[in-house]
């Protein structure tokens, strides 16, 4: 038997008093923590939900976020994180796909509605039995401003919407955890929809303990670490990496609900962080915040004994510079919602190699393959595959994607290109469907954006491919500039013409302040090919007269 709420069990009887959550003024002792966890499994079992049903939650990092995930394991029942970010249509697409028989759901902002669009969602799938608001007072007082409209009178018994507290009030706290089995589903996390609707990858309890365990071992966990945790809970990573790996090991997790580089920088000085783990957007914001004192970069450095990096790839200027301002090295690795996360990491006590995304973790196996499914040679670029305890059971009601996804021989096919050099350690190339053909030519926007990076005008850049009508796709970088830069995009782009094979760089600049990211800190691509009109088609002007011969020399 086994259950992913062992992680908060043992913490809470070894170190009981230690505090397990920083929110603001607000601790809790993990004894305090698990007490809450075992209220909201007694009010989960008290409504009739149990083992088979499925509960979603939508939830920044606040300490309702781990109260309600390890009372919904407790109870025996699935988890379905949702984002925060979510539009009422994708909730109740959420709720309705996983067939959630509760939803938990934070109130929100006067910015972020959160707790109307989930009320509202809610409200339009008849399957979905019970809706409890979280609110920001753990009292559950609701914020004015973003009081519900309580019209469709479901969401508890007799009408009008419960708050978690009212949810809970009277529920016993000692609350024996329901029995589940290591291959029962623990957790769904849904993917993001890049190529069709978002399919619930269905993590079993065994995939997710393994994981967290095997994250403490790759990041060498300190007797006590203290983690700044920025990456949003309802996301793999930081559910995986702070929250499962950061109570396994003890350690005490400060909560920020939402990245800000310069509340972060503050929030790492202050609680004494020893660890950090975000995507290279954050690392980025963080290196370029301005108007910070030798003295706290000091201090922040004489605490954090570890940096580490996932959700896309780290560009190497990104982190050697990083490590030059900060003094702390940055560990990087790789995995999708799929794999638990993590599949590769480079290890503390391995030689790091920069630009490389790791070695396998242990009990994973990761391969190269080719399109025709032979593996590939060192060094050879083909599609990451990716065996062992952390591969997820399958999409949630999608067998034809999963058969698709996960071959006969067990091997999680990850869509990513990469490549393995000949001491086992493997490489981050691109996204499989994020790959550029160019006139024939195959382009890896991530090589272009690498080499964009070391301009000394380019604070950030991001490259698609766009539609044109003669080569079938063409380059296009969208480039943050650094501050106070005048760079012009045909100066940038004659800097390109210079550096890069004629078939790789970019045709195309456009200077922008922003960058649209998901939640978790990820560019969005796909809305910037979105925003291009289509077909586009280039100037002559933008050819080289030998731009052919180049091309010609480089196949």
């Amino acid at each position: 038997m086994l259950n992913l709420a062992v992680v908060l069990e043992e913490a809470a009887r070894t170190w009981p008093e230690r505090d397990a959550l920083v929110f603001g003024e607000r601790h809790l002792t993990y004894a305090e923590l698990d007490a809450a966890a075992r209220q909201v499994a007694a009010a989960l079992a008290g409504r009739g939900i149990g083992p088979g049903d499925r509960v979603a939650l939508s939830c920044p990092n606040l300490p309702a976020f781990p109260a309600v995930y390890f009372g919904i394991l407790k109870a025996g029942a699935t988890v379905v994180p949702l984002s925060i970010l979510l539009a009422e249509r994708e909730i109740a697409f959420h709720l309705a796909d996983s067939a959630a028989r509760a939803y938990l759901c934070f109130e929100g902002t006067a910015e972020l509605l959160m707790g109307r669009a989930g009320h509202a969602a809610f409200a339009s799938v008849p399957g979905c039995e019970t809706f409890v608001l979280i609110t920001a007072d753990p009292t559950g007082n609701l914020s004015p401003a973003v009081l519900l409209d309580e019209a469709t009178g479901r969401g508890r018994p007799g009408g009008g919407v419960e708050t978690l507290a009212a949810f809970t009030a009277g529920a016993a706290d000692d609350f024996d955890t329901v029995p589940t089995s290591e291959s029962d589903i623990a957790v769904v996390l849904y993917t993001s929809g890049t190529t069709g609707s978002p399919k619930g990858a269905q993590l079993t309890h065994s995939n997710m303990v393994h994981n967290a365990l095997v994250s403490t071992r790759v990041f060498d966990a300190a007797e006590h670490d203290v983690h700044l945790v920025v990456l949003p809970l309802f996301h793999a990573f930081g559910q995986t990496t702070n929250l499962n790996a950061g109570f396994a090991s003890g350690a005490t997790l400060v909560l920020v609900p939402r990245f800000e580089p310069q509340a972060a920088l503050a929030a790492l000085q202050r609680n004494a962080v020893t660890f950090f783990a975000g995507v290279p957007t954050m690392y980025w914001a963080l290196l370029h915040c301005p108007d910070v004192a030798p003295a706290d970069l000091d201090r922040i450095a004489s605490c954090l004994r570890i940096c580490v990096s996932g959700g896309s790839a780290m560009p190497a200027e990104v982190l050697r510079a990083f490590e030059r301002r900060f003094g702390v090295a940055i560990l990087e690795g790789y995995g999708l919602s799929e794999t638990s996360p993590v599949a590769t990491f480079n290890r503390a006590d391995r030689p790091r190699r920069v630009g490389s995304i790791g070695l396998p973790v242990w009990g994973v196996e990761v391969r190269v393959t080719r399109a025709d499914g032979t593996p590939a040679a060192d060094d050879e670029t083909g599609e990451l595959c990716v065996r062992g305890h952390n591969v997820m059971r399958g999409y949630l009601g999608q067998p034809e994607a999963t058969a698709t996804a996960v071959d006969a021989q067990g091997w999680f096919h990850t869509g990513d290109l990469g490549r393995r050099d000949a001491d086992g350690y493997f490489y981050l190339v691109d996204r499989l469907k994020d790959m550029i053909i160019r006139g024939g030519f195959n382009v890896y926007p991530r090589e272009v954006e690498e080499v964009l990076l070391t301009h000394p005008d380019v604070s950030l850049a991001a490259v698609v491919g766009i539609p044109h009508e003669r080569h079938g796709q063409e380059i296009m970088a969208f480039v943050i500039r650094r501050p106070g830069a005048s760079l012009t995009a045909d100066e940038l782009v004659a800097w390109c013409r210079e550096t890069m094979a004629a078939y790789k760089y970019p045709r195309h600049v456009e200077f922008r302040d922003a960058l649209p990211m998901t939640a978790a800190g990820k560019i969005l691509k796909r809305q910037l090919v979105a925003d291009q009109p289509t077909p586009i088609v280039a100037p002559d002007a933008a050819r080289t007269p030998d731009a052919d011969a180049d091309a010609a020399t480089a196949r």
